[in-house]
């Protein structure tokens, strides 16, 4: 991150979270106590806001400041609410696409896969508060800028969002490989939230009950897994086939 999206010290980031800054994370010394500390906890507690708690040391080499055992990172990006999102496109006459990513974790990932989201026309972005990859400097030069075009959404659970879309009319296909129900049979050309899980354990099983459709990638090879980044693009790019046919 650069550095005028980095904030240290208990009363500079206090502010912040009062203010209702877009804060992307933050880090407190571990074994700290205090009136002001104890201040600073109960307001990221109440703004939903998780610390991490990280040795001064971490802390002394992100910045030379006098840091008071607190830092703090801004999102270069303003969030949108996907209520919002999806209820323009549709007074707009589209018929929305949205891409959520269940516990994407890596930078990279995440930043090609904004950059073929961005290609493909999607609506909005979705991310978990938590477990999911940052929205920093470094995803953003990834995607070669396509994070300052496709609108990000954040919700406290991904649930919030498969919710969200199925009460605004939008099927919830998830990407699967344990479905027999291929990509071509998907109902990708109605509005849709496609939901994207990482490479370790997919999407997460309680979305997946509640999802209206499952998506498999047809494979022939030997290895029958694809990087996450690219297994977006082929269903995403699916989805493009079938609104185009």
């Amino acid at each position: 991150m650069t550095n005028d999206q980095l904030i240290y010290g208990l009363r500079p980031i206090l502010q912040a979270v009062q203010d209702n800054q877009t804060i992307e994370k933050v880090f407190l010394q571990k074994g700290l106590s205090g009136s002001l500390y104890a201040q600073l906890e109960g307001t990221l507690r109440d703004a939903g806001i998780e610390p991490k708690y990280v040795p001064v040391e971490k802390l002394d080499r992100v910045t030379r400041g006098n840091h008071q055992g607190a830092v703090a990172y801004l999102s270069p990006i303003d969030f949108f609410d996907l209520e919002e999102i999806i209820v323009a496109a549709q007074e707009q006459g589209r018929v929305p696409l949205i891409l959520a990513l269940d516990r994407i974790t890596d930078v990279r990932n995440f930043g090609a896969i904004a950059r073929t989201a961005d290609c493909c026309g999607v609506d909005a972005i979705v991310i978990p508060k938590n477990d999911s990859a940052p929205v920093s400097a470094d995803a953003i030069r990834t995607s070669t800028g396509a994070l300052l075009e496709v609108p990000v959404c954040k919700v406290a659970h991904m649930k919030d969002a498969l919710f969200v879309a199925q009460s605004l009319g939008l099927k919830v296909v998830v990407a699967s490989e344990k479905t027999e129900t291929d990509m071509y049979a998907a109902p990708f050309k109605e509005g849709c939230m496609l939901i994207m899980g990482n490479e370790e354990t997919g999407v997460h099983k309680s979305l997946i009950q509640l999802s209206d459709a499952q998506a498999l990638i047809p494979m022939s090879g030997q290895i029958n897994s694809l990087n996450v980044s690219v297994a977006t693009g082929v269903l995403l790019y699916e989805a493009v086939r079938q609104r185009k046919a």
